[in-house]
């Protein structure tokens, strides 16, 4: 009988050894196609090889391992995630992906257990498009949606995508060979940390992901008058900052009569001196739903919102596009078969949707999808304080092991 207590603590110090790999001695920071994406790339392929896997690595650096069926022409299924981290990240948001299959199937290796298909093993070298400022890169080129145009990204130090590659040992010219065939592909199952605080407040270890929200982002500037503080009065002000205050508020009460999510993250106020008079603010907004049309409802009513703001407070407001994702819903034959997985561990099963991206958005367009959540301490990641418990991992790992069998 598996021992998932002890497969969890490995799969732990597995994630301790990793987190270690840095460009940053102060924090955990690592980007795509630098020498610590080739080290964490060794050291995992390493760990594949042990749970008898058979390893390579993509044009795009993805690193792959495959636990083969019996016959060559079996019909393949992709588990993973990613294996790159925001600047002073944690050590389990898409590490736990990868890590976790890997150890799970040296157990199942060892047991003398065998599925019917091939089980692959995917840790994706960009989720978090940190260095090159678009996400998914390791994903999209699974699914050949790679743009000539991405050959001249640019990284802070004006290195460019193309360039990257090529001191990686790859070449962007080659990128389309890491596209995958689809015609024998079985579907996709990624494992996560929730990075949200409902499994916890459920006391939960374990969530079905039911979709992945999908986003749009905006940036607006309002153009007021700035004035003197003391000689202009109250009534006669166009003030940009007050105006942006009332817009947010709006964003904030439209998003919950409608049960959405909607954020303000980022504001800039002109010229900010404290006895002046703003003039000119600018502010983002990102809008999320699982349902792409609930969403658009309620961005409709937030603009209607900000115009009659502008109008009467007498300021200028534009609006700029900047990103734009359909939600991604998981396929329900794989969600029934994680249900069915969680209910044999004796877990109540809770199904959430995912207000974060993933890879799996990206792995929709070629095959069915499902994630699985794991609980994480106060909901924190893309922070150092990112945590996790060794029981939760072994639960995990037994749903993982029941779901794999049970798609066999």
């Amino acid at each position: 009988m598996t021992d998932y207590g002890k497969l969890a603590q490995l799969v732990m110090d597995r994630c301790d050894e990793l987190g270690k790999i840095s460009q940053s001695d102060d924090c955990l920071d690592r980007r795509y196609l630098t020498k610590e994406h080739k080290q964490a790339n060794g050291l995992v392929g390493d760990w594949m090889q042990e749970a008898g896997m058979h390893t390579w690595q993509d044009e795009a650096g993805n690193l792959w391992g495959r636990w083969q069926a019996a016959d060559p022409e079996a019909p393949r299924f992709i588990m993973g995630s990613h294996l790159d981290t925001v600047p002073n990240g944690g050590q389990y948001d898409g590490m736990l992906g990868v890590i976790t299959p890997v150890t799970l199937i040296a157990a199942m290796n060892q047991a003398g257990i065998r599925l019917p298909f091939h089980l692959d093993v995917v840790g994706f070298g960009d989720e978090e498009g940190t260095r090159f400022s678009s996400t998914l890169l390791g994903s999209r080129a699974l699914t050949g949606q790679w743009p000539k145009s991405w050959a001249d990204l640019k990284d802070s130090d004006g290195i460019s995508l193309s360039q990257a590659l090529k001191d990686f040992g790859s070449d962007f010219a080659s990128i389309s060979n890491a596209a995958i065939a689809t015609d024998n592909l079985l579907g996709y199952l990624e494992l996560h940390i929730e990075q949200g605080p409902v499994l916890e407040d459920l006391n939960l270890p374990v969530g079905v992901v039911s979709a992945i929200a999908g986003a749009k982002r905006f940036e607006f500037n309002i153009t007021g008058m700035a004035g003197h503080a003391g000689t202009v009065p109250m009534n006669l002000r166009q003030d940009a900052l007050c105006a942006s205050s009332e817009m947010i508020l709006a964003v904030e009460r439209v998003a919950q009569n409608h049960g959405i999510v909607a954020t303000v993250g980022r504001i800039q106020n002109r010229p900010n001196g404290v006895n002046v008079i703003s003039g000119n603010t600018g502010f983002s907004l990102d809008i999320r739903s699982e349902f792409d049309d609930k969403r658009d409802v309620a961005l409709d009513e937030i603009l209607l919102e900000l115009e009659a703001i502008a109008a009467r407070r007498n300021v200028r407001i534009e609006r700029k596009a900047t990103h734009a994702a359909n939600a991604v819903h998981c396929d329900a034959k794989l969600q029934s078969v994680l249900r069915n997985a969680i209910e044999t561990q004796n877990i109540p099963v809770h199904t959430l949707f995912s207000g974060a991206g993933h890879d799996a958005m990206a792995m929709a367009d070629i095959c069915p999808v499902a994630m699985l959540f794991m609980r994480c301490e106060k909901g924190i990641s893309h922070h150092p304080a990112e945590a996790i418990d060794t029981p939760d991992v072994a639960v995990t790992l037994a749903v993982l092991s029941q779901t794999l069998q049970s798609l066999a």
